[in-house]
């Protein structure tokens, strides 16, 4: 009778060993994840050149190259085309090396493209889970600097210039303006998931949008205000128009509707608050003072342009900033300074190829037009706005980037394996 009972009882796990079915590649891929989501988590904390963001990325991309990650077809272009905008960089700064902020521009650079095809790797492979994991912690990132923002504006922190810079909020950013772009995404994830009936827990994540509109409202953005607003369009048209049940469309519009009236009416008692309603009256003129005038943004674009047509490897990283005394505000213009003909060429070429395959991506059926639905709007923002702010140094750029190259490496794959597929999903 002893022997039967000890042989019906079960050893103890722990006595076994609790941990002895987790393998060590187990273990690191759990480690790799938790780096990822702590690298993109800390895309927020831009107060310095250096955040805490640049600190994980070193560990979170050796660990996630020794795991294993492949160079797919579908995003050499696009790891191309970053190289060669390097290297128009690299070749108009030979006359400047003995100058260290142009030097450590080009470094800097050099870095996110190498962040951009990482990610563009990275999320090629596994990647419905991958970028689900990655835009969850970017829309906790989006939170926590909204939160920030907001408590900073009204004045619930005493510190001076801490979440609040001239008159505005900006979160957990130097500038206001990358504040309110940086929650678009955050918001479009939430805004997605609700449209569709997808997300768990509605009311939380009706309450986490609410404040990330706020928080995009009070950096008084004038290009985070136009570019949010599109980029919303944008996802609702396509989820919409790839929607075939009658009952999801008028889910869409119904909650469009009550979107727009909630959004309205926070906006509105953010309004009446402070001194909000004077800066919102200030911030929504279309020019301000630094934008009028020969020396002003638009004068000294117009004068750069004329000089750039004479110039082949253009003025040189940061050069514009020496010869004007400010920044070009526009994306398009600064690649032709900083990189010459070449590098405003490539530039041009990876943003028109990025929306070909981003609009491609956001229409076809595949398992991957979800977060295509979801990322390209935002990064469309993105362009766009490159039109009057300088956006080729902000780090979620790249990351986004290289998301909507990997979404189509593995819409590649994915017809490769499964052709008869297409039109079924």
């Amino acid at each position: 009778m002893r022997m039967a009972s000890s042989i019906a009882s079960p050893p103890s796990p722990w006595r076994a060993g609790a941990w002895a079915h987790v393998t060590v590649l187990d273990a690191l891929h759990g480690l790799a994840r938790l780096l990822l989501a702590a690298f993109i988590f800390f895309a927020c904390f831009a107060f310095s050149e250096t955040s805490p963001y640049d600190l994980v990325a070193i560990p979170t991309i050796l660990l996630w190259l020794c795991l294993g990650l492949r160079l797919h077809r579908g995003v050499i272009p696009f790891v191309g085309l970053l190289v060669l905008y390097v290297a128009a960089i690299v070749m108009a700064l030979v006359p400047y090396l003995d100058e260290p902020l142009p030097v450590t521009w080009t470094v800097q650079l050099a870095y996110l493209a190498v962040t951009g095809t990482f990610f563009a790797m990275l999320f090629s492979d596994e990647t419905d889970g991958r970028i689900e994991l990655a835009l969850k912690a970017y829309t906790a990132s989006c939170l926590l600097s909204a939160v920030f923002g907001i408590v900073g504006y009204f004045g619930f922190i005493p510190q001076e210039d801490l979440f609040y810079k001239y008159g505005r909020a900006s979160g957990t950013f130097t500038d206001p303006n990358v504040f309110g772009s940086f929650l678009t995404l955050g918001a479009l994830y939430l805004m997605h998931g609700l449209l569709t009936g997808t997300s768990r827990r509605p009311l939380l994540a009706s309450a986490a949008l609410l404040v990330l509109v706020v928080g995009i409202f009070l950096s008084f953005s004038r290009g985070s205000w136009g570019g949010s607003i599109l980029a919303t369009l944008v996802m609702t048209g396509a989820v919409y128009r790839s929607s075939r049940s009658a009952q999801l469309r008028r889910r869409i519009l119904t909650l469009s509707l009550l979107a727009f009236v909630g959004g309205a009416a926070a906006i509105a008692g953010a309004l009446t608050v402070g001194d909000t309603a004077e800066m919102f009256a200030k911030r929504a003129a279309v020019t301000q003072d630094y934008d009028q005038g020969e020396t002003g943004r638009f004068g000294s674009q117009i004068r750069g342009m004329a000089m750039l047509i004479e110039e082949p490897l253009g003025m040189g990283p940061v050069r514009w900033r020496r010869t004007f005394g400010l920044e070009p505000h526009n994306s398009y213009i600064g690649s032709f300074a900083n990189g010459g003909w070449l590098g405003g060429a490539v530039f041009l070429v990876l943003v028109t190829a990025t929306c070909f395959i981003g609009v491609r991506l956001m229409g076809a059926d595949s398992p991957y037009r979800r977060h295509a639905q979801i990322v390209f709007p935002a990064l469309l923002m993105f362009f766009l706005q490159a039109m009057q702010i300088d956006i080729e140094k902000w780090r979620h750029v790249y990351m986004m980037l290289g998301m909507i190259w990997a979404l189509e490496a593995a819409r590649l794959n994915w017809l490769g394996r499964y052709p008869s597929s297409v039109g079924k999903v």
